[in-house]
């Protein structure tokens, strides 16, 4: 794939994140239902972890710059860009147009998914809004360990369903011949 086609589905993956991540979630001050994991995953998938690492690290700052929800904490933006290396180095295969399939597929999103909802995003988010809001870290903790147990099924299951057309599309539009 060449360099402007990345660059442009970069743009419009980062656009997606977005509106995701803002507009279309539902947010407490310490909780977050959203799919804003879907471009982040998607990007993993088809650029690789470079890609998929600076899309969501610019989301979150992005996001965090034009419509704030709280307080700017780099914390949160450190962590979400930890968010997409993680799964670009699960999910992305080198070989230009292969993708991972089947049970191959399933292991890598379940392991990555618990990597980043369970090793990642509930520790190190629940310490971010603890230093942030001065709230205790366990009470955090456990209040957002829910929504976590409840994402990981839906996370695997959507990117899954998702994958074959993820597959049937990238071939299609872009790694044809420029």
């Amino acid at each position: 794939m060449s360099k402007q086609k990345k660059i442009i589905l970069s743009g419009l993956l980062l656009a997606i994140l977005i509106v995701f991540d803002r507009f279309i979630s539902i947010k407490t001050q310490y909780l977050q239902v959203s799919l804003s994991f879907l471009p982040i995953i998607v990007s993993a998938i088809i650029l690789g972890p470079k890609y998929s690492t600076t899309i969501s690290a610019l989301g979150d700052l992005i996001g965090a710059l034009l419509w704030p929800f709280g307080a700017y904490f780099i914390g949160f933006t450190i962590v979400d860009a930890l968010v997409g290396l993680v799964y670009g180095l699960f999910l992305y295969t080198k070989q230009e147009g292969k993708f991972f399939e089947g049970n191959n597929l399933i292991i890598r999103l379940c392991i990555s998914s618990a990597i980043v909802l369970w090793g990642i995003e509930l520790p190190c988010m629940s310490l971010m809004l603890s230093l942030l809001y001065g709230n205790a870290f366990l009470v955090i903790l456990t209040g957002r360990l829910v929504t976590k147990i409840i994402m990981f099924p839906i996370q695997i299951s959507t990117i899954f369903f998702l994958s074959k057309y993820i597959k049937i599309l990238s071939k299609k539009y872009l790694y044809i011949e420029d």
